[in-house]
This record gives C-alpha cells, structure tokens and sequence, in this order.
C-alpha cells in the first residue's frame, strides 16, 4: 500500500491522504473500509413483513429512493439476515423512516434472538405489513428485484402504498461514524 500525503497551499491545515491499493478485495482493509463509509451520514429504516409466524423486522441504514416514475427504492441486508428470507418469501415489505426519538426502537430491532416486537405498537399497510407507531414516514412496497453484491442483497421494491405523520415534527435518526446523531439547526446569518 502507498500512503500519499498532499498539502494544500491554499488551506496549509488541510491534509488529504490517500490511499493506493491493488484491485483486489483483499488489500483492503475491512475495518478501515468500515471507518471510511462510516464519515457518510444516513438515515435509519426498520424494515418490516408479516408472514404466517406473526410480525418481523429489522433496522437498516442503507436504504434509499431510485426511482420516481416508477417509485421505486431499494435497501441492502446482509446475506446471513434469517429475517429477510422470511419477508421476501412474503413479496412485499415496509420501510419505516425512523425519527430521533426512535433510536429505542432502532437498537431492539437491530439485535438478533430476542423479540423485536416486544412493547411496539404498530398498524398495518393494506398489504398487512406493520408501521411502527409515530414512524414520521413509511413506504409499503412489493419486491421487483434482488441482486447479489458481495456480502449483502440489494433488493428494490416498488412502492404501493406510503404515508406520513404530518404532525410530527421530530428530526430524523441519523447515524454517522458509528453513532446515533440528530441534526442541529443552523444558525441564522
């Protein structure tokens, strides 16, 4: 590996490092890689289905929009998710976007063999997919595709059904180098 270090005259504080590495996956670091991504904030989902056993869920940061005409969104869940299979073999699931005031909730349904739905109330999409109560925004969604990518899915849904609490005025839950972060208002030039 090359470390290049460059100095910018124009703001001498400033210092960039790269980093070269060969192509292959394996001069890279996970940790560091994880590090890296982590400096790029975003929001946090609980993904959730209804199947013949009841209610099931799971938090998911890496959830995005892709399409307007159609709407369509995707998220990525790690290959060893036992809660994904069971929500695909359904063919829709919801998105729940998560406020500040979520981060409970976020943490309980991050955490593998314990009852996620313990203490959470929630209502139903048309689809019976299950909204958290006090989710600011959801999306319900039938899966349209699935492709593999390393050690994740990325799958896409197409949005049937969404919503939102237009009293709610909460700020989002974000997370940002491994923590839970809120936004903080700006101040007024």
């Amino acid at each position: 590996m090359t470390t290049t270090i460059n100095t910018s005259t124009s703001t001498p504080a400033t210092k960039t490092i790269t980093e070269k590495t060969s192509n292959t996956s394996d001069s890279i670091d996970p940790t560091r890689f994880r590090d890296i991504v982590g400096h790029y904030a975003s929001g946090i989902t609980i993904i959730t289905g209804q199947d013949g056993e009841g209610p099931i869920g799971f938090t998911c940061q890496s959830f995005y929009s892709v399409s307007v005409d159609p709407p369509l969104v995707s998220f990525s869940v790690m290959k060893t998710s036992t809660t994904y299979p069971r929500i695909r073999d359904t063919g829709s699931f919801a998105v729940n976007i998560l406020s500040a005031d979520q981060a409970t909730a976020s943490d309980q349904f991050a955490r593998r063999g314990t009852d996620k739905w313990a203490g959470i109330t929630w209502h139903p999409t048309q689809d019976g997919n299950p909204i958290l109560e006090h989710t600011p925004a959801w999306l319900n969604c039938t899966i349209v595709a699935e492709n593999d990518a390393g050690d994740h899915l990325i799958v896409i849904g197409r949005v049937t059904e969404l919503g939102s609490l237009d009293s709610h005025r909460a700020d989002p839950l974000l997370y940002y180098k491994g923590q839970y972060r809120t936004l903080e208002a700006s101040p007024t030039p």
